[in-house]
């Protein structure tokens, strides 16, 4: 009697190809297969065959890729470390905006492959954002207070418990015009830098 094989655990799963690794981590960046050959000084036809996976780079020419591509040499042949991909409660990642007196907090990992962020915002009453706008998409969730929200012309009134989900490249702000603290769960594509 034969076992039926078992997959393996979805921890085990097969990792990209080098190669697709190198190509996502290039467009990413907005680098075109010259920019990456002179940054390298490794060749068009070489790096275009690394993409493809029809060649293996040796450990120089990896190290020469990555260094081109602003990662460490790990990131195309190892899985993100756990500080990478988990975010724990006790060690947040506060980011400062000059001046501002709103806080944000990081909730995203910080590994290179990210395409999306995530961010906890806490808005004090009679402060908001300037009009912006930028590619990719934006959810926001307010947790707590109401925010006051300009997409394009429209303005709505969020309060806890609403979203909105909309292409950011829109003109768009926000503002907390009540007296309490307003808390909103910001995810956003593509990644901050």
């Amino acid at each position: 009697m034969t076992r039926p094989s078992q997959a393996p655990p979805h921890d085990e799963a097969r990792p990209t190809p080098v190669g697709t690794a190198i190509r996502q981590r290039r467009q990413r960046l907005g680098m075109t297969l010259k920019n990456l050959a002179t940054a390298s000084g490794l060749s068009v036809p070489f790096l275009s065959q690394v993409e493809r996976d029809q060649a293996m780079p040796s450990l120089v020419s990896l190290a020469q890729i990555a260094a081109a591509l602003d990662v460490e040499t790990g990131y195309f042949i190892g899985t993100p470390a756990p500080g990478q991909i988990v975010r724990r409660a006790h060690a947040p990642e506060a980011l400062h905006v000059g001046t501002s007196p709103v806080d944000y907090v990081r909730l995203s990992g910080s590994h290179a492959e990210r395409r999306m962020e995530a961010l906890l915002i806490t808005m004090p009453p009679g402060h908001g954002s300037p009009l912006s706008h930028r590619e990719g998409e934006g959810f926001w969730y307010v947790l707590d207070g109401a925010l006051e929200v300009w997409v394009g012309r429209d303005h709505f009134t969020l309060n806890a418990g609403d979203s909105t989900h909309f292409e950011q490249r829109h003109p768009y702000r926000m503002r907390n015009d009540g007296t309490t603290p307003v808390r909103v769960l910001w995810v956003g594509t593509p990644a901050l830098l």
